[in-house]
């Protein structure tokens, strides 16, 4: 009664590993990088642009408001303010890897 298992197991197909096919190089896990990068930027320059176009039409639609146009003036100040800091990200990212030397590591 206690070998039954052992009989059923010997009867089943030999596993296959799920993990087959190439690895992972360098050059892949630097690719992926830098596209999530470029689209993560290009996304935030998109919204930074879109504030700052829903600020300029609060603007224009704040009449003599002081409270609107203030708001308004606020969105779109903090609009260029993002755009600027995704732009110098994307500066930061491009120096950075131009200082480091990506084929320094295949050679391992």
């Amino acid at each position: 009664m206690a070998l039954m298992p052992v009989l059923v197991l010997a009867q089943l197909p030999r596993p296959t590993s799920p993990y087959g096919g190439a690895g992972l190089t360098l050059a892949d896990v630097q690719g992926l990088i830098t596209t999530v990068a470029r689209f993560l930027i290009l996304i935030s320059v998109v919204i930074a642009v879109i504030f700052i176009v829903w600020g300029g039409m609060m603007y224009m639609m704040a009449g003599d408001d002081a409270a609107k146009s203030g708001a308004a003036k606020s969105r779109i100040v903090n609009g260029i303010i993002g755009a600027l800091v995704v732009l110098a990200v994307g500066l930061i990212l491009q120096t950075l890897a131009g200082v480091v030397n990506w084929t320094a590591f295949f050679n391992v």
